[in-house]
């Protein structure tokens, strides 16, 4: 795989070298860096931070449908004809993060009047004003000798005329995708006051061919669709793959030695292997928060229940003992509790129990079937599946059982996964362009902005990763 490591490159820290004085009122956070600098692979550091002299640029995301915030992102300024077509797809990689996002509304660069390289001192606000940008982001590219790329990048508040935000990050060229979307995890979180999603990949399963000759391949890509590879051959049939909290591992369940079951695959490496040797069939595997073990469901004798391995010495702990059904099982984000989907109340409904098994309760009681539970990573709620009178939905509820909310209904919609920030969920639904193949679809944990994210086959199963390391 290539390398994509950051790096902090402390010898330009100093913006006003770069883009001139900032405006009255403005100060930097101190770096604290530390010996955090020797290390490769550092993440990207924020260094200028303003206190707004009026009230703060923030978009309020507590509440349900948000007015979109009109946001002008120049193209990043570079001085060569390749470092200036970088920092226009640098902006453009950037501007559709945003606004995919359903929280901003980028602006169209035919209506800019101020260019690029006018803004290397300090924008002239009036010119943003005019064309109604609450936001500005500039940028610069360029390349070292070491062909080394090298981007910083600055976000203002048009309207208050200050300096709210601006970082700067290296790495090599290949990377500048990753670089865009850092840049725009950034701007996120100031304006959101939330952790951006955008550094972060989906895997999922690939489909060609007819509907009773599937083949069905591992495929991994940026959370945009861009940078699409395949970790398998399709020569085997996979399914239901999850990441680690590494996002460098993924677990997913194979018929590759003709029996379904659960391998542990390196993305980088391709390395894999099948966790333990069971008699029946192991299925729907996802990890513990730590990474440290992985919840899978084994049915052996007609019976399904759900266990634990432990990664480290590969030793397996039954967590459940019941005739009926258990599976999916999903564990919360401080990895003390297991969500699970079971029929042992007579119809397939939602449970959570304790990590270590026992303790089960039911949290699902409306009409239909829930199934597929997933843990919000922030813990307030956990995703499900539901089906009622042949309609499928796609919803949210309280792990106390409470504030059950349906957020997309279609023929056939399942899997759900959610975003690393807990905001957005991503699910696959029977194409709407082709009845017989599958998409991919996010949404906003509010119902609201549902979107198609465009795959090159009919895909289903996905999983979205943590942010890359």
């Amino acid at each position: 795989m290539t390398d994509t490591r950051f790096e902090v490159d402390e010898r330009e820290r100093g913006a006003g070298r770069v883009i001139g004085r900032l405006p009255k009122g403005c100060r930097r956070l101190p770096w604290r860096l530390g010996g955090a600098l020797a290390l490769l692979g550092a993440l990207a550091v924020l260094v200028g931070v303003v206190q707004p002299a009026r009230a703060e640029l923030r978009i309020d995301i507590t509440r349900g449908q948000v007015e979109p915030l009109p946001i002008a992102i120049a193209d990043f300024y570079g001085t060569t004809p390749e470092t200036t077509e970088l920092g226009a797809r640098l902006a453009a990689v950037i501007a559709g993060n945003l606004e995919r996002s359903g929280l901003f509304r980028p602006i169209d660069s035919k209506a800019f009047i101020q260019k690029p390289e006018a803004m290397l001192v300090q924008p002239r606000f009036s010119d943003w004003r005019v064309i109604n940008a609450q936001a500005l982001v500039t940028g610069r590219v360029r390349l070292d000798a070491g062909g080394r790329l090298r981007v910083e990048f600055r976000l203002w508040d048009v309207f208050s005329e200050v300096h709210l935000l601006g970082l700067r990050l290296a790495s090599i060229e290949d990377a500048w995708r990753r670089v865009g979307h850092k840049v725009s995890d950034a701007i996120y979180e100031r304006l959101t006051g939330e952790k951006g999603y955008f550094d972060t990949r989906i895997v999922y399963i690939s489909e060609t061919g007819p509907a009773n000759e599937r083949v069905k391949r591992l495929a991994l890509m940026d959370q945009d669709g861009e940078n699409l590879r395949y970790l398998s051959g399709g020569q085997h049939l996979v399914l239901t793959p999850r990441f680690s909290p590494t996002a460098q591992e993924i677990t997913y369940l194979s018929y590759e030695r003709g029996q379904p079951r659960v391998y542990l695959r390196n993305i980088d490496t391709g390395q894999h292997e099948v966790l333990g040797d069971f008699p029946g069939m192991t299925f729907a595997p996802r990890f513990s928060p730590d990474g440290n073990n992985v919840i899978m469901t084994l049915a052996r004798n007609g019976n399904s229940e759900i266990y634990e391995m432990d990664l480290r010495t590969r030793k397996i702990a039954q967590l459940t003992r019941n005739p009926a059904i258990d599976t999916a099982p999903s564990y919360s984000p401080d990895g003390k509790d297991v969500v699970f989907e079971s029929d042992r109340g007579g119809s397939q409904q939602i449970y959570v129990m304790r990590r270590e098994g026992g303790g089960a309760r039911r949290i699902t009681f409306g009409r239909g079937r829930y199934g597929t539970p997933v843990w919000s990573p922030r813990g307030d709620l956990i995703a499900f599946t539901k089906s009622n009178r042949g309609r499928f939905f796609i919803g949210v509820i309280r792990p106390d059982g409470t504030g059950e909310r349906l957020l997309s209904e279609e023929f056939l919609v399942e899997g759900p996964t959610w975003a690393p920030n807990g905001r957005v969920l991503m699910f696959f639904r029977q194409g709407t362009r082709n009845p017989d193949s599958a998409e991919l679809v996010t949404i906003d944990v509010t119902g609201h902005n549902e979107r198609i994210l465009f795959t090159a086959t009919a895909a289903s199963d996905p999983a979205w990763s943590p942010l890359i390391p």
